[in-house]
């Protein structure tokens, strides 16, 4: 049998790239055995175009330090390189003609972008171009009830799975949403920009050690706490 691809689409603006971030990585591409795990920086988020981001450059140079060392976490610039305002369905149709249907993509996010998911532009195709992994916390409240009858009854509750229990789940050309809790920390970006602001330690403890070498270098985030 052909051996199929697994892929892994993780986008946002990584303003930084932080522990939460790389956690979230580590965890899903051990979880569900992805081959090439994908972060995707935007170069303005749809949902965030009034708020002020970091130049790009900043932004792909500390996703660089972040994941020089971790093979299967690759950075893609596509959305970076494109117009200035990307929708997560054409950059995922841009991958899928990229790969061809030998491989099985999942776009990760977190539980706060599942519960406006029917705010994205066309989401209902999103929805038919790749699996869905929504990481939430453990004990954290999640609702399949903002979508309709047929994409609930995609939903895999995969909470307290262990490692490569979803690939029983996994069904080529058949499109689920995975619930997983498997990410422990939660990460916010308020306390980067203030440890940032402050020149404090604390920034260690949030985000891998040479992006906060890097943010104190350039001095990143000290007038945005």
């Amino acid at each position: 049998m052909e051996q199929r691809k697994r892929i892994a689409i993780y986008g946002g603006t990584f303003d930084p790239v932080h522990s939460g971030h790389m956690e979230i990585a580590r965890r899903v591409t051990q979880l569900f055995e992805i081959d090439e795990f994908l972060f995707v920086p935007a170069r303005v988020a749809p949902h965030k175009f009034d708020r002020e981001v970091s130049p790009a450059l900043h932004r792909y140079a500390m996703l660089a330090l972040a994941t020089k060392a971790e093979p299967r976490l690759c950075i893609s610039t596509f959305e970076l390189d494109g117009p200035g305002r990307q929708y997560t369905v054409d950059t995922l149709s841009y991958f899928r003609s990229q790969f061809g249907e030998s491989t099985d993509f999942f776009f990760v996010m977190g539980a706060d972008s599942w519960a406006e998911i029917t705010t994205w532009f066309e989401w209902r195709r999103l929805l038919t171009l790749t699996n869905l992994i929504v990481v939430t916390r453990p004990g954290y409240e999640i609702s399949s009830r903002q979508v309709d009858a047929d994409s609930a009854a995609s939903v895999v509750d995969l909470r307290d799975a262990v490692k490569g229990e979803p690939g029983d789940a996994i069904e080529h050309g058949v499109q689920k949403i995975y619930i997983t809790d498997a990410v422990m920390l939660d990460v916010s970006a308020t306390d980067i920009r203030r440890a940032a602001a402050d020149n404090s330690d604390d920034l260690n403890s949030l985000v891998p050690g040479e992006v906060a070498e890097y943010i104190r270098k350039y001095q990143l985030y000290r007038k945005q706490a």
